[in-house]
């Protein structure tokens, strides 16, 4: 079977640790001599030819000279492009930004100045993390916006700049000029190609889409985990779990999602005998929607790794050969964003159509309806399904290609663009929602189990169990869908790890009433 993200076999995880606040970054004695020898190289083709960015102006300005002065050109160059706007990227997506840029750099096709770079290094080793506003990126010639804004900081920019410091275990913002002196390490002089090199690549969206792949991986192992919970509760077959099934589907992703699924049941599971023949297609068909979901995810994994290991910048130098061409052009990522949206959706709509079969009578085993023990007094999980469908809505409308949305500007000079930061940033916003799906499903599961006393539980079962009393009576439930769908999220983002019972959300209630006596 695959592994769909395990160990070894998962780049973008691998990826996501090397940019980790703890991670360090270092050039190999091979990279440092590539890197003085490209810059080198630049030195001399500059004297002879025509250099993008560096004899040069930008953009549609190519035709015109560049100001001499290279420190004011790489300066204007930022000055101009740091024009974002909209809530900030998170701090881990900004660390792994820069970690990107970097790593593309010390490939020696950009022909930075080694100085530049080291200096870059030292910044992101202290853990200088700027703050970048996530909106105003085409992600054509790169990321420029974003980009723009964290070399910005990166030079001790006085004018509002900001960084990210982690104190007492939050991240807090202060201005960038501050954290660079109270880490000790000094502020970016920036000089033409060094400034383009930076700003001109993939990075944001690339570095935004990777955290989201990962939130992708696990909110479909928990889909998996929840399907074999309610099959468990209901009594419903184990059949369309059983690896014979998948195997002559051919498709290694149902496999896992199978296996997975199989995982949350007993080896001594019997269908109860008063369970239809087939169920619903959101129980029955779930290693299906899964699996298809888990090998896309695996593909998108690949080409987010390539992406992450290539140069996305512009010109480039090869074999001593400089190239001006489009490498910084973001269609991979694009299409990547595009693809999760559709998993996401495909996650989520399968959990919010599993969060009606629990509630609804015809589908539970004849449980009450909206699974209160007082239907008529109490309304139950009502609200919640209510909640849910609305974010299941909300995800559908953020799911439209970025790409459909292109423009062309720059005096056309950007005549094709692919928006890919604007899909990465939508599809985050739906991982959000998918997770609160998940958590609205998580309380109907916790309610049916403590309906259908007997049944073994343990794990997050448990745990969820232990934080979440029965709902013997209406309370308001918003505070505990955002914790279920939080710790679901951790629990299935670090499959290993074990995590300690919590408190409930809130004061118990009492033992919950049968409601076949109300």
């Amino acid at each position: 079977m695959s592994p769909h993200g395990q160990g070894h076999h998962d780049p973008v995880g691998r990826l996501l640790t090397l940019s980790g606040r703890d991670a360090r970054l270092d050039l190999t004695a091979e990279e440092r001599r590539r890197l003085h020898q490209a810059r080198e190289s630049l030195t001399g083709l500059a004297d002879d030819r025509r250099v993008y960015g560096v004899t040069h102006g930008f953009g549609p300005l190519v035709g015109h000279r560049a100001d001499p002065d290279r420190e004011l050109q790489g300066l204007g160059l930022v000055n101009h492009l740091a024009v974002g706007q909209g809530p900030p990227l998170p701090p881990e997506v900004v660390r792994t930004m820069v970690r990107l840029r970097l790593r593309g750099m010390a490939l020696g096709h950009s022909a930075v100045a080694p100085g530049v770079w080291q200096l870059l290094a030292d910044q992101w080793n202290a853990g200088f993390t700027p703050v970048v506003p996530q909106e105003g990126s085409l992600s054509a010639s790169g990321d420029l916006v974003p980009l723009a804004h964290a070399a910005l900081a990166a030079a001790g920019d006085p004018h509002g700049q900001e960084a990210w410091r982690y104190v007492a275990g939050r991240w807090v913002r202060e201005p960038a000029g501050d954290v660079l002196r109270a880490l000790g390490v000094p502020p970016v002089r920036w000089e033409a190609r060094s400034a383009l090199a930076f700003v001109n690549g993939s990075s944001a969206c690339l570095a935004r889409a990777l955290h989201t792949h990962r939130e992708a991986m696990a909110l479909t192992r928990a889909a998996a985990a929840v399907t074999g919970r309610i099959v468990t509760l209901l009594g419903s077959s184990r059949e369309p779990y059983e690896d014979a099934l998948s195997r002559v589907r051919n498709q290694p992703g149902q496999r896992t999602a199978a296996a997975w699924i199989r995982g949350e049941l007993t080896p001594d599971h019997r269908p109860g005998r008063d369970r239809p023949l087939q169920e619903r297609y959101s129980l029955r068909c779930a290693p299906q929607v899964l699996g298809a979901v888990l090998d896309q995810l695996e593909f998108q994994g690949r080409v987010l790794a390539d992406e992450a290991e290539g140069c996305t910048d512009n010109p480039v130098l090869v074999d001593g050969e400089l190239l001006h061409g489009g490498n910084f052009h973001a269609a991979p990522v694009g299409f990547a964003s595009e693809t999760h949206a559709s998993c996401l959706h495909q996650t989520a709509y399968l959990m919010e159509r599993q969060l009606a079969l629990v509630l609804d009578p015809s589908a539970n085993g004849g449980l009450p309806p909206l699974l209160t023990p007082c239907p008529g007094a109490g309304s139950g999980l009502a609200g919640v399904q209510i909640a849910a469908t609305s974010h299941l809505a909300r995800l559908r409308q953020s799911a439209h290609p970025a790409s459909l949305t292109a423009l062309p500007t720059n005096l056309n000079n950007q005549d094709q663009v692919p928006m890919a930061l604007n899909g990465a940033n939508a599809v985050a916003e739906m991982a959000d929602r998918a997770w609160w799906i998940l958590g609205s499903l998580l309380l109907a599961v916790n309610q049916l189990a403590h309906l259908t006393p007997g049944r073994t539980h343990g794990g997050l079962w448990e745990l969820l169990a232990a934080r979440f009393p029965p709902l013997d009576r209406d309370r308001p439930l918003a505070a505990e869908v955002t914790a279920a769908a939080e710790l679901a999220r951790l629990h299935f983002l670090d499959p290993p790890r074990t995590a300690a019972p919590a408190e409930p959300v809130q004061a118990a209630e009492p033992p919950i009433r049968s409601w076949r006596n109300t």
